[in-house]
């Protein structure tokens, strides 16, 4: 693949979706990630949602046979088994087309369908998963569905999904900033101590959190889906309702956290601003509504 702008990936993943679309059992494909959104870079991989149903999965001989054809190395061994990368990041393959990345991702159809409607209602739940630092949280499937660009849906499944999305779910957006601003208040809580002590591990993973559980907040305030953790912080930074210089102030508290307990108990203290900034920042929210 020689030019990347927006059209040419699209041009060029939707060929790839349309032969896996070929293969029996695959309900859609879908361009997600950074190029679904409009800030995929050079850099950028280029990722590849394949939705199935486990009651009636695509052939896995098919798939890396595809996958072997396509990948500039023709091994099927780029292409991984359902299941085997967890329960919420199910597997799929990472593969390089053309000098391209391209990721293959694997995702249960009815499972999204169902947490999509558990979101609609308000609910939604973390889950410790590889590659996830904070989390997987079941939100992530709705944001997905949301952001994403269909390259392959014969039956309108995803289509059906996508509509679900919009406008963004008053009850999951209340349930997302009651529980995250709370967690993020206690997890500067309970590692004050731990500063005064000098225990930088308890800490740093106290710090983390705690912001990254004010992503979870600043980002349902304002309306939009989380995905994941990676560009987080800088996005929470521009919207319309986040602490003034939110991403220098996290910078400068997960960046410069040293061994010495009054360093610790500073950071600790500029992490408890933010916490009562974005309680704030609700209060208003609320009492406009």
């Amino acid at each position: 693949m020689q030019a990347f702008s927006h059209a040419s990936v699209i041009e060029f993943a939707g060929k790839i979706a349309l032969q896996l679309g070929k293969i029996d059992g695959v309900i859609a494909v879908v361009l997600g990630g950074s190029w679904a959104r409009g800030a995929g870079t050079p850099n950028s991989d280029i990722d590849l949602g394949i939705y199935y149903d486990p009651a009636a999965p695509p052939s896995l001989d098919a798939l890396r046979a595809l996958g072997a054809k396509l990948d500039d190395s023709h091994s099927g061994d780029v292409v991984t088994n359902f299941g085997d990368w967890g329960p919420w990041i199910n597997g799929g393959g990472w593969l390089t087309i053309e000098g391209q990345r391209v990721d293959w991702i694997y995702r249960d159809y009815p499972k999204v369908s169902s947490f999509i409607e558990r979101n609609l209602a308000g609910k939604t739940q973390a889950y410790y998963q590889t590659g996830h630092p904070h989390a997987f949280q079941e939100h992530v499937y709705m944001g997905e569905v949301s952001y994403c660009i269909s390259l392959y849906d014969p039956v309108g499944k995803l289509a059906a999904l996508k509509a679900l999305t919009v406008p963004y779910p008053p009850a999951l957006r209340d349930t997302i900033i009651h529980y995250n601003l709370w967690e993020a208040g206690f997890c500067v809580d309970i590692c004050r101590k731990s500063a005064a002590r000098g225990d930088v591990f308890h800490v740093t993973g106290c710090m983390f959190r705690c912001v990254a559980c004010l992503v979870q907040v600043i980002f349902a305030l304002n309306g939009q889906y989380w995905i994941n953790e990676k560009g987080s912080v800088k996005s929470a930074a521009g919207f319309a309702l986040s602490p003034v210089d939110f991403e220098a102030r996290v910078n400068s508290i997960l960046g410069e956290l040293r061994q010495s307990g009054d360093s610790l108990l500073s950071k600790v203290e500029q992490a408890n601003v933010l916490v009562i900034e974005c309680g704030e920042l609700v209060s208003r929210f609320n009492d406009q509504k």
